[in-house]
């Protein structure tokens, strides 16, 4: 047996986990019609089949109807969830892994315009930030009837075959019960600590009541809110004790911080640039106070650190959940002793941030990711070998290469740079940021073990790419910043690449125009903000730097607020003139005839990419399909066999920003599902 304390089973009542690394509970929005199906399940599957000891799914399973997720979950309080989750539970159990969910109710956060337009209830009127609804004090009828869907939903899932539940209590309802800011309540539900836990108590005994002694139960929760007037760390600790000699629990997952706001949100759950395992140590030591069986999860990204925590007795269990969104395979290579080939998570949160905002968990740089029905994590070896030729090394000419070169294709990769990266190398000189680079560094070990050939400083040209003999050519040689965007004064404006290369100095009164809503906007703000120039951004969207998403705009504003950098919305840059050694930039209204003026030193424009595609134009005639792309069986993860030109030499195709400006995600998913099948 394996002496690697991650690889030591671990025993939770009567169930044997096959090793200490856990998926936490997390919702990817994946459900359809509030269901676990296919593509949820595929996505649980893959990472069961690959070793990890208990995937949680959902965060969080609905279990009343006035508990209307505000982002796609699972609905618990449904009977038919039950066929579902026990498909899920039976596929994953075949491959060893455990399985669990979470249940919740949201109490004041979600909205009452969701689901069934019902008042959203809290023990308090205090509505919260993030999500804006003024709940219904909660009266003894809802204490009883969310009891009791607890207990429904926590049957349901029984039923299922789940291995056990968890119940979620920070940011809802039931640590609102808990917290003196949100519990407004006389006793025998408000006051005293045991009054504000009394309702988890009853929903714990309603449950236990229900489902017997012997189903597991668990409770994630906070141990110290870290806001005024709240639940503190003293205060966490007790309720740690309480919950243990209550005899309804069998674990706790620890959690600290709040979530009731963005930044409260990405302090307990930190991305890019921020601590790795911040609140490692708090949950430690709830664990060293109770002796009771602890889990936890917060950026805990790498293997060392998972290993820390567990050879130092901090934890029972090791949450790795963002870990396993960039590799699902991650348990399977500490096994086969391959950590170095583990694809790392780069902290960059596309995954979370893209849920808010409604949309569908998906890695940065794993495209594969939440697309298993499709798009495979192991790259399927080719029946023929061929000559496949990439022009660019940034995000997408690197995967095209790394997975031209799985398929045991022979890849030639032309850079005009001196190194790989692209985009990203700009990106990652920004301390903050420098995690980015892991996109790049392990995208080069995995071609380098797969004999790609690299040409840098060449600025590969049609006669070049020709010489290799290609069957196929994939031109990834991105774009460059387009600032020829005002009607007078273009020639008197910088990019923010120009700012980020340190191919421009910052001036000391800058305007920037961010017309793109990226990070290169932002990160270009506070790299002149930090010279102490005068910065104010001006956009023409009705908020600014929408692409970059709630929680990695926290740390931008953290930074930019304390350097009294001024956000200016609703106007656009339309001319630039000079005035003496300064320059005058006047601004325009999409909402009437109104203009506004500046005086300032520097002007910024951050208005995205045009492609750099004349090689690609350049090439078109000569190849096979004239560059056409079967959207069809692009989308349906079939091969692309467009011969509009049969006389052409090789395959023709353009990935990333040589098409469009987009993002690192699209770039990555462009060459993953082109390549996959060459």
């Amino acid at each position: 047996m394996s002496q690697d304390p991650l690889l030591q089973p671990y025993r939770l009542k009567h169930l044997t986990l096959r090793n200490r690394i856990m998926i936490t509970s997390h919702e990817p929005a994946y459900p359809e019609d509030g269901m676990p199906k296919d593509r949820y399940r595929a996505y649980h599957v893959e990472r069961a089949r690959a070793g990890v000891a208990l995937t949680m799914t959902a965060g969080s399973a609905a279990v009343s109807r006035d508990s209307p997720p505000v982002f796609n979950n699972i609905l618990a309080y449904k009977d038919e969830v039950v066929g579902w989750m026990r498909k899920l539970v039976d596929e994953c159990h075949d491959h060893g892994a455990a399985v669990m969910i979470q249940l919740t109710h949201l109490g004041r956060r979600t909205r009452w315009d969701k689901g069934d337009w019902l008042p959203v209830v809290a023990p308090g009127h205090e509505r919260e930030a993030a999500h804006r609804a003024f709940p219904k004090r909660i009266e003894d009828w809802d204490i009883t009837r969310i009891t009791r869907d607890f207990a429904d939903a926590a049957e349901r899932m029984q039923a299922a075959g789940v291995d056990g539940i968890e119940l979620e209590a920070y940011g809802h309802l039931l640590e609102q019960f808990w917290s003196p800011l949100t519990n407004d309540l006389e006793a025998p539900w408000g006051g005293s600590l045991e009054n504000r836990l009394r309702f988890t108590m009853q929903v714990l005994g309603a449950i236990r009541d229900r489902c017997g002694p012997d189903f597991i139960v668990g409770l994630r929760y906070t141990g110290d809110q870290v806001l005024a007037g709240g639940m503190g760390a003293e205060e966490g600790f007790r309720v740690s004790h309480l919950l243990k000699d209550s005899g309804l629990v069998d674990f706790l997952n620890v959690v600290r911080g709040h979530i009731d706001t963005d930044a409260g949100l990405t302090d307990l759950i930190p991305v890019q640039g921020m601590r790795n395992a911040p609140h490692l140590e708090f949950a430690g030591r709830i664990r060293a106070e109770t002796g009771f069986p602890t889990f936890h999860a917060a950026k805990i990204p790498d293997v060392a650190t998972a290993r820390h925590a567990i050879a130092a007795g901090l934890l029972d269990m090791v949450g790795m959940t963002r870990a396993h969104m960039a590799d699902p395979h991650l348990v399977r290579k500490i096994i086969q002793g391959r950590e170095d080939d583990i694809r790392p998570c780069v902290g960059a949160n596309y995954c979370l941030d893209r849920i808010y905002q409604g949309g569908l968990a998906f890695c940065l740089h794993n495209a594969a990711t939440g697309r298993e029905e499709t798009m495979p994590h192991d790259i399927p070896p080719a029946s023929d070998r061929r000559r496949v030729t990439i022009v660019g090394a940034g995000p997408a000419g690197l995967e095209a290469a790394r997975v031209a070169a799985e398929r045991g294709h022979a890849v030639t990769v032309f850079e005009a740079a001196d190194k790989p990266g692209g985009q990203i190398r700009l990106t990652a000189q920004q301390e903050r940021r420098r995690e980015m680079i892991s996109i790049i560094s392990w995208r080069m070990a995995m071609c380098e073990k797969h004999g790609v050939s690299f040409r840098f400083n060449s600025y590969a040209e049609v006669d070049d790419v020709l010489a290799t003999d290609p069957d196929a050519v994939i031109v990834a040689t991105g774009g460059l910043p387009h600032t020829e965007v005002l009607g007078a004064g273009n020639d008197l404006v910088c990019s923010a690449w120009d700012i980020l290369s340190g191919d421009v100095k910052p001036g000391q009164d800058v305007l920037i125009f961010d017309d793109a809503g990226d990070h290169a906007g932002l990160q270009a703000a506070d790299v002149i903000a930090a010279t102490g120039a005068r910065v104010e951004i001006v956009t023409p969207d009705r908020a600014f730097a929408p692409e970059v998403m709630a929680m990695n705009l926290v740390p931008y504003m953290r930074s930019l607020q304390r350097r009294d950098v001024t956000f200016t919305v609703t106007w656009r840059l339309v001319s630039v003139v000079r005035d003496g050694n300064r320059l005058r930039a006047t601004l325009g209204s999409d909402y009437g005839d109104m203009t506004r003026e500046r005086l300032v030193d520097q002007v910024v424009v951050n208005h995205g990419t045009r492609p750099l595609d004349d090689l690609y134009f350049d090439l078109k005639p000569l190849s096979r399909n004239l560059g056409a792309v079967d959207y069809d069986a692009l989308i349906a993860g079939g091969a692309q066999d467009v011969a509009a030109n049969p006389d052409g030499r090789f395959r023709l195709f353009r990935i990333g920003d040589a098409v469009a400006a987009r993002n690192t995600h699209a770039a990555i998913y462009d060459a993953l599902r082109l390549v996959k099948d060459l």
